[in-house]
């Protein structure tokens, strides 16, 4: 990444496979997938602009920028044959990377528990948690750097299923991990990602394989969103894990890890 953005590159000799986080996260939130995978992959593990260890970001806080510096990371590495594997925002990062860059160098897109438009609006009803609109962004956005202390365990909570027990330490690390990080380089970054509309292009240009898991009692997105990629999105494989909310790579990770490695063969 540019700008002082950083990333681990773990592992074996494989084909590469580039992990891209969710908002208000960052890398290491995929450290069972790096486990997994660093025997037989290169894996590669940004934080992304505005997260984690970039710190005081001076470059610009939207995931255009985000697409731009993973683009520049593989550059510089010389990789092709690349996996995108983005969870939440990660996958409108990976998104834009394709649109914008190309799929010359990408084997295939994993997204985890991702709809193509974040925003809800009168065309629209499968955005986040079917209730966010213009009208409710503007006062997330209003709120955010005043209220982060309020929102963080909000947004911590909401990530992991609906109805199962989730893991209390994973909730703990997770909301200590989400409290840490800085509202106002997280504020760009969400602005820019629920300005972000990939319907034409996951209908109509995305040539490469999609591949996307959902998880049943997600808080964010139902089984209309998964409904909308099958019929819309040619040839896409949609993997369902029961047991999860909005990240099975956390809260299934086993039987994640044996669906992503079986897609990379």
């Amino acid at each position: 990444m540019t700008s002082g953005g950083l990333y681990l590159q773990q592992g074996g000799e494989g084909d590469p496979v580039l992990l891209l986080h969710g908002w208000s996260c960052h890398g290491g939130f995929f450290a069972g997938q790096v486990e997994a995978l660093e025997g037989s992959h290169q894996v590669l593990v940004p934080d992304l602009p505005g997260h984690g260890r970039t710190g005081a970001f001076d470059g610009d806080l939207s995931i255009e920028a985000a697409a731009d510096g993973v683009a520049e990371l593989l550059d510089r590495g010389g990789h092709s044959n690349v996996t995108l594997c983005g969870w939440s925002m990660g996958a409108h990062v990976a998104y834009s990377l394709a649109q914008r860059h190309g799929t010359a160098r990408i084997a295939r897109i994993i997204a985890i528990d991702m709809t193509p438009k974040v925003l809800n609006g009168p065309d629209w009803a499968l955005g986040s948690g079917g209730d966010l609109d213009a009208a409710r962004n503007a006062l997330v956005l209003d709120g955010m750097t005043r209220d982060w202390a309020v929102m963080a365990p909000r947004i911590a909570h909401r990530i992991f299923a609906r109805d199962s027990g989730t893991d209390p330490e994973l909730l703990a690390h997770t909301n200590a991990e989400i409290a840490g990080a800085d509202p106002a380089l997280l504020k760009p970054m969400w602005a820019s990602l629920t300005a972000q509309d990939f319907r034409d292009f996951l209908s109509r240009d995305l040539d490469v394989p999609l591949h996307l898991c959902f998880g049943a009692q997600s808080q964010l997105y139902g089984p209309e969103v998964a409904a909308w990629h099958r019929a819309h999105v040619a040839g896409v494989d949609i993997r369902l894990f029961e047991r999860s909310g909005h990240a099975p790579h956390l809260e299934e990770r086993d039987a994640f890890n044996a669906w992503l490695l079986g897609l990379l063969g």
